[in-house]
């Protein structure tokens, strides 16, 4: 009706006037989603970036309309702050959240992998081994610069998800998700700038073998030593992105290469 009217035609419209199915219009509005996403967690969508609906429209190849649905579940997600009539920016990145943001992660990480370890079962385990196995094998393949690769990453994220899987709560484990992927947008824009890169495979197997021993206290303290060491690095490698507090803008550096 609207196409006919107006004479547009617009995602989700045929040159008919005639909809797309519905499906159709809600799995290109989640891949839109989930390529913005990846865009401002890898930062290519640079912190403080005014996100502009001309330019995004025609990136992203979708709607106005479907570019404001995925514009306000990122926001939820605490990845785009809304400037009301000023529209929409990447959310900065600050110190005091980062910080924040760690502690809280240690709080629930080790809840949920002290509950997994109570409620896991013999598949539980096997899923860890098998995570922890891709994720080095993919490393070996890759050589030093593994870190940069998106499918890397990925994987990397499948196997801390494994260790705490088995908690038993569906509400605890969104909110870690969720966690994770805010934490993940730091540690992705710092590893642009280290000259190395540390022996992350040690801590990652010695986590595997401590979770499958069923040790809580030592899992506990492993995983707290292994966010905040991480939290440490991003500030060492990436502190020009990061503002003190809310209301300052960090310079953006260009990336270099990894030596």
């Amino acid at each position: 009706m609207r196409a006919a009217l107006t004479g547009r035609t617009d995602e989700g419209e045929v040159m008919a006037g005639r909809a797309e199915p519905r499906g159709a219009e809600e799995t290109r509005a989640a891949d839109v989603l989930q390529r913005m996403r990846h865009d401002i967690i890898s930062c290519t969508l640079k912190p403080g970036t005014r996100l502009r609906f001309e330019p995004l429209k025609e990136l992203y190849a979708v709607s106005f309309s479907t570019l404001r649905e995925a514009l306000s579940r990122l926001v939820a997600e605490g990845l785009v702050v809304s400037e009301g009539q000023r529209g929409f920016m990447v959310a900065p990145l600050y110190l005091s959240d980062l910080q924040d943001l760690t502690d809280v992660r240690v709080l629930v990480d080790q809840e949920c992998i002290g509950r997994s370890i109570i409620h896991g079962t013999d598949d539980w385990e096997a899923e860890i081994i098998a995570a922890f196995h891709r994720m080095d094998r993919l490393k070996a393949r890759l050589g030093e610069l593994y870190y940069l690769s998106d499918e890397w990453s990925q994987l990397h994220g499948g196997f801390h998800y494994s260790l705490v899987a088995a908690c038993r709560s569906p509400t605890l484990l969104d909110f870690r998700d969720k966690l994770f992927q805010r934490a993940n947008r730091y540690q992705r824009m710092s590893c642009q700038f280290r000259a190395k890169w540390r022996p992350k495979d040690v801590e990652h197997r010695t986590l595997m073998d401590t979770v499958i021993a069923r040790d809580a206290n030592a899992a506990r303290q492993l995983i707290e030593r292994h966010i905040r060491e991480t939290t440490e690095n991003v500030i060492a490698n990436a502190s020009q992105f990061l503002s003190p507090e809310p209301g300052g803008f960090a310079t953006v550096a260009r990336p270099v290469a990894a030596e």
